[in-house]
């Protein structure tokens, strides 16, 4: 039996001399790609020449944005009043969109960074924030967001798309949050240790946690970090076993968004 699947990497985040990644290589993998807006990586000429490469490579494209924490790779949570960070947020959007329009591309979706993301998915008001960003730029945008966190229950309410992702390379806690970088499990390790953790989670339709809870979820995406220095041989692995297991794999808005 055949199934949709997306993979998604975050891209686009080197900045000036600072490289981050091979965005090369992994727009040759997935479907769709998370860009930077300049808040926590990717400068304009950056943003601009990832999104020449997925288009080349028929990859959708969507909005990464951040809390504006460029020295932090966006990786530190900050206070910021909620009409503060909506603008902020709106900002990011915009910038790539625009970039986008040049290139002949659409953003057709959007997915916080780092610790914006993370935040959002324990914290409801923090998301909603982040969900009114969004519909004031374009209520079709879908929300790339963890599954059962806080930001898709947001997404749900607020009539958004909604597809919900999880991590190949990361694991998880018992409510179904991500483990802290600071601990030594937080990350799985090794291209045939994500396939066997992401196929768990496919196979249950579920989220399963470090202890071996299940956590029933829909799965739309699976998300493959594109900083790490395993990250395109984890991609290429996981795009060829899934594909020989019978799932196709899609661009996002062939996916489509799930009900709450």
């Amino acid at each position: 039996m055949t199934r949709k699947i997306n993979l998604n990497a975050d891209l686009g985040e080197s900045f000036g001399a600072w490289q981050m990644g091979n965005d090369a290589e992994m727009l040759r993998l997935v479907g769709s790609a998370n860009l930077a807006c300049g808040f926590h990586g990717g400068d304009p000429l950056v943003m601009r020449q990832t999104l020449r490469l997925a288009r080349e490579q028929g990859v959708s494209v969507g909005a990464h944005p951040s809390y504006p924490d460029l020295q932090g790779f966006g990786r530190r949570r900050m206070a910021m009043a909620p009409d503060e960070l909506e603008a902020a947020i709106l900002y990011q959007i915009a910038a790539l969109d625009g970039m986008a329009k040049v290139e002949g591309l659409r953003v057709r979706h959007v997915k916080p960074h780092g610790a914006l993301n993370n935040a959002a998915c324990a914290d409801r008001v923090l998301a909603d924030t982040i969900v009114r960003a969004i519909r004031a730029y374009d209520p079709e945008l879908i929300l790339l967001a963890p599954a059962l966190s806080e930001l898709c229950a947001a997404g749900h309410a607020a009539g958004l798309p909604v597809i919900e992702e999880i991590f190949a390379d990361r694991a998880y806690l018992d409510d179904g949050q991500l483990v802290p970088r600071s601990r030594s499990d937080a990350m799985i390790h090794g291209a045939e240790a994500s396939y066997v953790h992401v196929r768990r989670m496919l196979d249950e339709a579920a989220i399963v946690s470090v202890s071996g809870k299940r956590l029933p979820c829909a799965i739309g995406s699976i998300c493959v970090h594109g900083d790490g220095p395993e990250a395109v041989i984890t991609a290429r692995y996981l795009n060829e076993r899934l594909t020989a297991d019978g799932y196709v794999l899609l661009p996002l808005p062939s996916v489509g968004g799930c009900s709450p």
